[in-house]
Order: C-alpha cells, then structure tokens, then sequence
C-alpha cells in the first residue's frame, strides 16, 4: 500500500501523517505555513510548500489514491470571529457547484469580502483609539479572513479533478477520502456527501469525539469518509466514557485515556516525560528548567492538581477547571499555551486568575514585581504534544507561539489512524500496555 499516492491538503504539521505512518503509509503534504513544514521536514514526512488554492490538480490525477483534507477552521470555530458560520449556506452552494466543475471561489470571495471586512472595522472600534489598526491593515485581515474561508471548497475543486476528470485509461481511481474539521462545518461535509453519493461512493459523516478512540483529549471534530470500492461506516469506538459490564465474551471497552495518564502523572511505571530542547520562547530550551521541571518530577502526588484553562470565565471571576486524573484533556487550542495553567487546589496565587508560570515575574498591587507562586505550571509543547498523541519528541519548529499553534490547529495522530482505517479497511495496530497505538 506504501507505493500508492496519498495527497494530504492542509497538510500542518503532520498530524494526518503520523497517523498514517501508524498503518505503514505515507502522504505527500500540501502546506503554505513556513513553521509547519519546517516541523514536518524534521519529523520525516514529505512535503509541497505550496498555497493550496494555486495547486494544479491535474498533476495528480490517475496517481492518487487517497485524498485528505482538513480545511482551517479559524473561521468557522466558536473561537475565531464566525464568518464562516455566517455564510454555510453560500459556501455549500459553491461545493454544489465546483463539484460540477464550475470554478466560482472568485464569486464566493466576492460575496463574503463585505461581511468580512464589517466585522474587522467593529472589532477595531471597539479597540482602545491609541490601539486601534489603520484601515489598511483592517482590510488586509478581512481579505485574509475571506480567502481562508473559501478554502472549504477546495476539496470539491480536487474531487472533481480526481473523479470526473480522469479518463478511464488512465492510471489508477481515486478509492477513499477523509476530511476533519470543527463541528459547525458538519452541514458541509453533507453537502460533500450528498456529491459523492451522486457519482456513486459509499460515503460516512458525522461528529467524532476523539476521546472515544484512545486520544487523551476531549477533541469533536466533524468527519467525513468516503470510499468507491466498500461500504463506508464510522470509525470503530475503541474507549468509553464510563465503564462498562463485560459482555459474554468478557471483554469491554477500556474508559478514556485521562490527561494524568498519559503524561504519566501518579504512576509508577510511567515516567513523566522528559522536555528537551524546543519549549522555549522563541523553540530554544525550557527557560525555567530547574524550577519548572522539578515540580513535574515530583509529580507523583499530581493527583491532587488542577488544570485551569483560562477559559469561559465567570461572574465571580473563576475560570473553566479540570481534574487532569479524572478525565482527558479539554480539547486544545492554538492559545492553549497561554492558557493551560496547572494549579494546587488549595493555594492562593494572586488576586485574580491570571496565572504566570514559574520563574515569571507578575506585579502585585503594589506595582513592584514579584515572582508567581511555584505552585503553578504551564502545559509545555511536549505535554500538548502527548494530550495531541503526537511523540513526546515530535520536532515542533518554530516560535514556542507557533509550536503551539501547530499542536492545537493539528489532527490527533491517533484519531487520523481511525479515520484511515475505516476508509480503507487497512486495521488498526495492536495498542501498547499504555493505550496507545503503534507501528506493527
């Protein structure tokens, strides 16, 4: 299966590609993000730096037998400004369209152009006057806002390439696709599904909780797969929420893999990771080493600490907490750097939430500065690497900002396994002790 072509658009950081490599494939990555294919290049995965949108498909066809996609989803996630959620209904007209290979991403930038660029100039009115951007730099953004969201009809300008216009004495079909994205963009992968059933492919969409297949994480994506050569169904469910009674054969599914678990917080036998190099500011070393990585090593009583996401704040002015021992991960952002703080429940850090990481230096109300309590800790890359089920040592490039970017904007190597496996057939690896897939 090896020899056969697998294009991987929206490529990031590899986290398709690492699931593929747990099955015995590889893929040829589409990426335009600089730190991205820097990443990709260190961990071994083959690469076109290359804007998506300028791709000439017609290179590939009779030569590719899978297709991947996972447009961004900045636009269309609860966290970016919405506009692609305003617009589901234009976008799923022009998949409809392109799937019959009309070109209309010009007319679909055209009509979104507007709303994007209205929802920029309030954002920057309600900036502070000294912060606020000139107009120049509003509409660049709205611009960028609009080509990202076009993107989602990207994979129906490849499909129609790949399907309707190979001739039939040429190379080999297209066999099987995989798409991801976030939940909102569910509606559109059922206009992709509807296309595809037309030309004839069995085809599988719905929301897939990446929990529920051995990923530390509590990450929802909205999925489709879709073959032309066997009935498609869902990915197979590996682990449960609760447990479970054994069913006649004595067996039943293991319950999800908890973030403390998997980092190995309270074990034994498990070893909390080593962090190396890369977990500095701008990819260097951990700047606080001693410090920071000392309260990890004495992390056999982590049972007893508390993630605070930093996120959905309340009235009384207290944030969004988990029990890393309880339960995986809350799904990761790009921001997640700047916002995963791990706290002992009982201590007081300072007057509010904002929590620095050790070695930190904060400003009590004073106004002199202070060093933040060691009893709190940022998540490192290397920690959101593992709650990702990427290596421990996954080469990350790039500013520790854009490192964690990659880890949030990336699909879980684990979950792109399943994906991959129910769209070919191919199965799954035995897992390790752990819970994890590997490589046979």
């Amino acid at each position: 299966m090896s020899d056969k072509l697998i294009v991987d658009g929206f490529a990031g950081p590899g986290g398709w590609s690492e699931g593929l490599r747990m099955l015995g494939l590889s893929d040829i990555g589409l990426e335009w993000d600089e730190a991205a294919c820097k990443t990709r290049k260190e961990a071994g995965h083959t690469t076109v730096r290359i804007d998506i949108a300028t791709f000439v498909v017609a290179r590939i066809i009779g030569k590719t037998w899978g297709l991947i996609m996972s447009p961004p989803c900045t636009k269309f996630s609860t966290a970016g400004n919405g506009v692609g959620r305003k617009f589901i209904s234009v976008l799923a007209d022009g998949i409809r369209r392109m799937m019959r290979g009309e070109d209309c991403r010009q007319e679909l930038r055209d009509q979104i152009y507007p709303e994007a660029l209205a929802i920029r100039e309030a954002a920057n009115q309600a900036r502070k006057p000294d912060k606020q951007w000139p107009q120049a730099k509003v509409e660049a953004a709205a611009m960028e806002d609009t080509i990202a969201t076009v993107l989602v009809v990207e994979p129906a300008r490849f499909l129609y390439a790949l399907i309707c216009e190979r001739p039939h004495d040429l190379g080999e079909p297209l066999e099987w696709v995989a798409f991801e994205q976030v939940p909102s963009v569910l509606p559109l992968w059922e206009v992709y599904a509807g296309e595809l059933e037309r030309l004839g492919w069995s085809v599988w969409t719905g929301k897939v909780n990446a929990a529920n297949h051995g990923v530390p994480q509590t990450r929802t994506r909205a999925v489709l797969i879709a073959s032309c050569v066997r009935k498609m169904t869902g990915p197979t469910v590996t682990h449960s929420q609760t447990r479970q009674e054994a069913d006649l054969f004595g067996d039943s599914l293991p319950v999800w893999v908890t973030m403390a678990e998997a980092l190995g917080w309270g074990a034994t036998d498990r070893p909390v990771p080593t962090v190396t190099a890369g977990g500095g500011k701008t990819g260097g070393a951990e700047p606080f080493p001693t410090r920071a990585r000392q309260l990890l090593l004495d992390a056999q009583e982590r049972g007893a600490w508390v993630l605070h996401t930093n996120r959905d704040q309340r009235p009384d002015g207290s944030r969004q907490t988990a029990d890393p021992a309880a339960a995986p991960a809350p799904s990761l952002t790009s921001k997640s750097g700047g916002q995963w703080v791990l706290k002992r429940p009982a201590t007081t850090v300072c007057a509010t939430n904002r929590l620095s990481p050790p070695g930190h230096r904060d400003r009590n109300p004073g106004g002199e500065s202070q060093f933040a309590s060691p009893d709190t800790v940022r998540i490192t890359v290397q920690e959101a690497s593992i709650l990702q089920s990427f290596p421990a040592d996954y080469p990350w490039q790039g500013t520790k900002t854009k490192q964690f970017e990659q880890v949030g904007n990336a699909v879980p190597p684990l979950l792109a396994a399943h994906l991959v496996s129910a769209a070919t057939g191919i199965p799954m690896p035995a897992a390790d002790p752990g819970g994890l897939e590997v490589a046979a």
